[in-house]
């Protein structure tokens, strides 16, 4: 079973570890992490770092196709016609296409979402509607064989329930297990309906802050890309 992760510099790590440590456990499973080019690919807090061992020209099909989310990356691959086109290709042969967090967007401009109920982040699931799609604020949602999740650990859960219909529901409940994956956790928070008003504001300034520094991360990826290409004559 072929699993093919898509990262991209900035993306959230969690939002595709995750899924990962999830649907790494199915029968027979081949994860490969893809990413446009071939290499290290830098997260969001820029201290963790993945690595793509293909690139998309290297991979035309997938039983499973995951695509994570970011702070603000996203934009940037959601306006990029060759990936968008890449990822339209492969949702042709996917038994299963997949989201996390932002990722929907990028699914939505990949024509992929338009018309069906879908969720992402809720910093940005007002999006979806950019591209025809109808935004809904589960935890994941399931239309045919696209299933878009809300924000970050929320890929967990729909990874969960993407093994349920792959081994059936014991097998999920045994991986479910295997991760200790029992949320408890100290504040009730994690939903923007159930936050107060002073954490979702104060979520915002850090949702803004973390913004604003992946984006000098793409400056600097920038000028050291142009600078090596300089370096080579190219």
């Amino acid at each position: 079973m072929d699993i093919v992760i898509y990262i991209y510099n900035g993306l959230t790590a969690l939002d595709a570890v995750g899924p990962y440590e999830v649907l790494s456990r199915l029968p027979n499973a081949n994860v490969k992490f893809v990413a446009k080019e071939k290499g290290v690919i830098v997260t969001d807090t820029h201290f963790l770092k993945l690595v793509a061992e293909n690139d998309i020209s290297e991979i035309d099909k997938a039983d499973i196709l995951v695509v994570p989310g970011s702070v603000v990356g996203f934009i940037r691959e959601a306006k990029d016609k060759a990936l968008l086109s890449w990822i339209a290709k492969i949702n042709l042969t996917s038994t299963w296409t997949t989201s996390v967090c932002s990722g929907s967007i990028i699914l939505a401009a990949a024509g992929l979402l338009k018309d069906k109920k879908a969720t992402s982040h809720w910093g940005a699931i007002h999006l979806l509607k950019e591209y025809g799609s109808i935004p809904t604020s589960e935890r994941y949602v399931q239309e045919d064989k696209i299933i878009t999740a809300q924000g970050v650990s929320a890929g967990i859960d729909m990874s969960l329930y993407l093994a349920s219909q792959i081994v059936g529901i014991e097998k999920a409940k045994a991986y479910q297990l295997f991760i200790e994956y029992d949320p408890k956790p100290p504040f009730d928070s994690g939903n923007v309906t159930q936050a107060d008003v002073a954490t979702v504001e104060l979520a915002k300034k850090i949702l803004g802050k973390e913004a604003k520094k992946d984006l000098s991360l793409w400056d600097i990826v920038k000028n050291v890309q142009s600078l090596i290409k300089l370096k080579r004559g190219k």
